[in-house]
């Protein structure tokens, strides 16, 4: 097979990733192709391909799966070679050996090397043969059940139970006990089966301090191969990672060296070529620092490799461009160096406290505001990247994975990157879809994630769920965090106001008294109950050039406080004095306000807004107006006094509240928060004290 250079690259994958590679491609003068299935047609890769061909209906295994389609597609464009990106059909044997027979050039690994590493327990053999550390276990062909009952005894318990051919969690269990050994295995096998069509098992000795500590290796056709150092990926949530960095925190240059060595022995083991990682689990616990132990060999980019190119600064697409072209490798080992400290996060559309439920819908905006950040202050502005497959208007769909987009951070130390971390993470302005970038804000200011390599502080595999009450605590909201967002979100409604009535201002007119606003705030998660941490704001002031002035009372306490705009999405509130810069955005009715220290998101609601085209509107349970249901505030079969508030409506940028037009009861409600209602609509059943 030809590896000559090649001037047409087609990238048979989506999202991020696609998007990436694209990007590398045009720097080196290639021209991009992409390809999609009906549910990305309108998708960012497509946009920003120089051509896109369509391969088959939503479903990846009718479309980025279906390997005649993608080959066929190669052909049409006059592509010389492709790029798999990650997932798909990166690490799928047989479409190799399909290019090959069709004379395109695979942008990485032979077939043989990904076969070699695909079955788990013959790549452990060929992983011993080349030196290559492995953790106690038993990876034989023999699956007799008493057989590896009995090797699990000799291991020593806990151990793990893996499929041999599994991955991503499935078929893997740990075993506590012999008592509890056959139970478990009979259910790896039946998942194991399920997912893979294959029930073999291997056992491994369970490490109760893993950290997972990969090394980045590559290799060409001439024989060369190098390590480009390490990342830690110890930090994950269901067997996924979640913030990868490197180098590793407490890593020593003998151990990185040891380690490295290492993955470049089981590359070149195999015949690899082109960028892979291999994976390594390093023994956290006392008294075992330097044991590592070969865990498994992904053939293909990782997800996380902006770190490695961060602190090398090497652009690992353009190596795997040039080897695929048959070139050596651009550096040898002595030439590679270590260069600060990187982060990356994953930017999920998922809600973290659904447990990880994923989340689908349209992204009405997803920006960077680097500048609104400070970052234009900052002499390492473009130390912070944004990877992504997405864009505002894009729609987010349920039938791939839910990953937007990577951050990617750079710092003279892991300190200083980890503060840029926290600083881009409150720069992204994600709205429309619900996404873990506020979990990614606590876990990145968590005391115990701050002090790793500083304090005696513990970090393996299972430091989400060790942190979990921390991580996951309910909010407690300030009277500043109140105010600040009373403010913010009257600010943004009087910016947005463009009526020439004086009904419909916001911005502190009054004719001949001071202009008084009541504003409630609670926990968005409790915006229709109205229950949990709740705030009422009495907002008192005027507006002058440019800078709102105002009094406001919480409680008992009374404030002094302005909100001034800044540059992008930055705002500057002043509290008695205290002024501080904050990232402050409007998702819907929920005020959004981010800074280094976290995120804070506060439900906002006016209390006293009044329609005055319709003042009886108020004591009737139809809609005014066509308009928006904003929250339910009683729940149905609740017991009300007469004027008590039971709904808020939005029309035109004001709300609307219909309250109890006597003593009685809300049997039940019609719409619910988000729905959209005509003029008329019966909006509750109410049933009145005789």
């Amino acid at each position: 097979m030809s590896h000559s250079p090649f001037d047409t690259l087609l990238v048979a994958n989506r999202g991020e990733i696609a998007c990436r590679v694209m990007r590398t491609a045009r720097r080196m003068g290639l021209k991009t192709v992409a390809v999609y299935s009906d549910a990305d047609a309108n998708a960012r890769h497509v946009r920003e391909a120089d051509e896109a061909i369509r391969l088959g209906p939503a479903a990846a295994r009718e479309s980025y799966l279906n390997i005649d389609a993608v080959i066929d597609a190669a052909k049409r464009t006059g592509t010389g070679a492709i790029h798999p990106g990650y997932g798909f059909l990166s690490e799928n044997g047989n479409f190799v050996k399909a290019l090959e027979q069709a004379g395109i050039t695979f942008v990485g690994p032979p077939a043989s090397a990904i076969a070699a590493m695909g079955d788990k327990s013959a790549a452990k053999v060929r992983m011993a043969n080349a030196g290559v550390p492995l953790v106690p276990g038993y990876h034989g062909d023999d699956q007799d059940d008493a057989l590896l009952r009995a090797e699990a005894d000799k291991i020593g318990y806990p151990v793990m139970l893996k499929a041999s051919a599994g991955g991503g969690g499935k078929g893997m269990r740990v075993v506590e006990s012999g008592d509890a050994f056959q139970a478990a295995l009979d259910g790896c096998r039946r998942e194991s089966k399920a997912a893979f069509g294959d029930d073999r098992m291997l056992i491994e000795k369970y490490l109760v301090q893993p950290r997972h500590v990969e090394v980045q290796v590559f290799c060409d056709r001439h024989g060369n191969g190098v390590y480009l150092f390490e990342r830690d990926c110890s930090v994950q949530r269901r067997h996924q990672k979640v913030i990868e960095e490197a180098p590793a925190p407490g890593m020593t240059a003998e151990l990185r060296s040891a380690m490295g060595d290492a993955a470049v022995r089981a590359a070149q083991e195999i015949g690899y070529v082109g960028a892979g990682t291999v994976e390594f689990l390093l023994d956290g616990a006392p008294g075992q620092d330097g044991a590592f132990y070969f865990m498994e060999m992904n053939t293909r980019l990782q997800v996380e490799h902006p770190v490695t190119e961060m602190i090398t600064g090497q652009d690992l697409v353009e190596w795997q461009l040039r080897v695929a072209m048959g070139e050596p490798l651009p550096c040898s080992q002595d030439e590679l160096t270590i260069t600060g400290h990187s982060f990356e996060a994953r930017i999920y559309a998922e809600d973290p406290d659904q447990d990880f439920l994923p989340a689908t819908g349209l992204l009405t905006r997803f920006e960077l505001d680097l500048e609104g950040a400070g970052f234009g202050s900052f002499e390492n502005q473009d130390q912070v990247r944004l990877d992504s497959g997405v864009e505002s208007g894009d729609v987010v769909s349920m039938h791939y994975d839910p990953m937007l987009a990577k951050l990617i951070v750079h710092g003279a130390d892991r300190d200083a990157a980890l503060a840029t971390l926290n600083r881009a993470l409150a720069a992204l302005d994600v709205q429309g879809v619900v996404t873990n970038r506020a979990f990614l804000m606590r876990l990145a200011t968590h005391p115990n994630f701050k002090n790793l390599g500083v304090k005696n502080v513990e970090l393996d595999t299972r430091f989400i769920e060790r942190n979990e009450a921390t991580l996951f605590a309910p909010r407690v909201y300030s009277n500043e965090d109140y105010a600040s967002a009373a403010l913010i979100g009257l600010n943004q409604l009087a910016n947005e106001c463009h009526s020439d009535s004086p009904w419909d201002r916001h911005d502190g007119f009054r004719l001949n008294a001071p202009h008084t606003i009541r504003i409630a705030l609670c926990d968005p998660a409790n915006a229709q109950t109205a229950e949990g941490d709740n705030a009422v704001v009495t907002v008192e002031g005027k507006r002058n050039a440019g800078e709102s002035l105002w009094n406001l009372t919480i409680g008992d306490e009374t404030l002094t406080a302005s909100v001034q705009p800044l540059t992008g999405d930055a705002v500057a509130v002043t509290l008695n004095g205290h002024r501080r810069r904050l990232q402050a955005r409007r998702d819907g009715h929920v005020v959004v306000m981010a800074d280094p220290s976290g995120e804070t998101r506060l439900f906002w609601r006016r209390i006293d807004a009044i329609n005055h085209g319709q003042h009886e509107a108020e004591s009737t349970l139809t809609a005014p107006m066509n308009g928006t249901v904003v929250a339910l505030l009683v729940a149905p079969g609740a017991t009300v006094e007469k004027g008590m508030p039971l709904m808020v409506m939005e029309a035109m940028k004001m709300e609307h509240t219909m309250i109890a037009p006597a003593d009685g009861s809300v049997e039940t409600f019609h719409f619910q928060a988000g729905d959209t209602v005509n003029q008329g609509a019966v909006l509750l059943d109410f049933a009145a004290d005789e």
